[in-house]
């Protein structure tokens, strides 16, 4: 269990929010101009990114650093600068850009906060929503201030799940894992977006959230998320540099934690 201070966390859990907003207002303002947007391509031609992406994990970790400038941030972007408070701030700057750049709504802004190693800050910003999901160990998980609570008596075979891939894994892999849920009496969606994905667990809108491998940017606020509002999740290896290396990641409603655990392996 991790030892942050209740102001230290206080503080931090009140500016991740206030970042939340003003990097979504940024986010969004590109996303409705972004057919003036260079798209570039990282891993592959399904990867992409724009100065959208840049301007807006800069804009965080500027006021990251402003306030708090002993703390370690890693970003998609730019990486990990480490620091020597024991809080590392873990940022998405847009989730989902495939979608982003396509025009569709299914993107956020992803701010974690981890001290131990701990996930004990998670703010997601969907600004195409109005909605911004924010969380604290110990403190709930709001969506807009109201307050999430998990029901118990979902499941996967009278809820949906949400699922995500890329090519980390074999398209082989991929179609098993669909095909046993298929076959367990689930259903599932996909739609572009992990950290949203998992907002929507906590939200109750999806019963569980499964990626064969993701980074941490991109599940840390969820996760936080998750278990604030009474589900579970699969650590992520946060020691090191294991921490900017990719795992598997699954957040789960409490009904449905033995089935997609089952599925998953873990």
């Amino acid at each position: 269990m991790t030892s942050a201070s209740p102001a230290d966390l206080e503080t931090r859990f009140a500016l991740a929010e206030t970042i939340g907003r003003e990097a979504g207002k940024l986010a969004l303002d590109y996303f409705k101009r972004r057919e003036t947007l260079i798209i570039e391509t990282k891993r592959d031609l399904q990867d992409v990114v724009s100065i959208a992406d840049r301007d807006v994990e800069n804009l965080i970790r500027g006021r990251i650093h402003q306030a708090y400038p002993d703390d370690s941030i890693l970003g998609e972007e730019y990486g990990l600068e480490t620091g020597t408070s024991g809080y590392t701030w873990v940022v998405d700057p847009i989730d989902g850009t495939s979608p982003f750049v396509n025009g569709m709504p299914n993107w956020c802004v992803s701010i974690a906060v981890l001290h131990d190693g701990v996930p004990v800050v998670g703010v997601i910003s969907a600004p195409c929503h109005d909605e911004l999901y924010a969380a604290a160990l110990g403190k709930g998980a709001t969506l807009n201030g109201k307050s999430l609570k998990l029901d118990s008596a979902r499941n996967i075979r009278n809820a949906v799940t949400g699922i995500g891939a890329n090519n980390h894994v074999t398209p082989a892999f991929v179609a098993r894992m669909i095909e046993q849920l298929l076959e367990a009496g689930g259903n599932f969606v996909r739609n572009g977006s992990g950290a949203l994905m998992l907002a929507y667990v906590a939200a109750g809108r999806l019963v569980g959230y499964y990626e064969p491998y993701m980074h941490a940017w991109d599940c840390l606020a969820g996760y936080c998320l998750v278990k604030e509002a009474g589900g579970w999740y699969h650590p992520f290896p946060t020691e090191g540099e294991r921490l900017t290396k990719g795992s598997v990641v699954l957040g789960a409603a409490p009904g449905a934690i033995d089935d997609l655990r089952r599925i998953a392996g873990v």
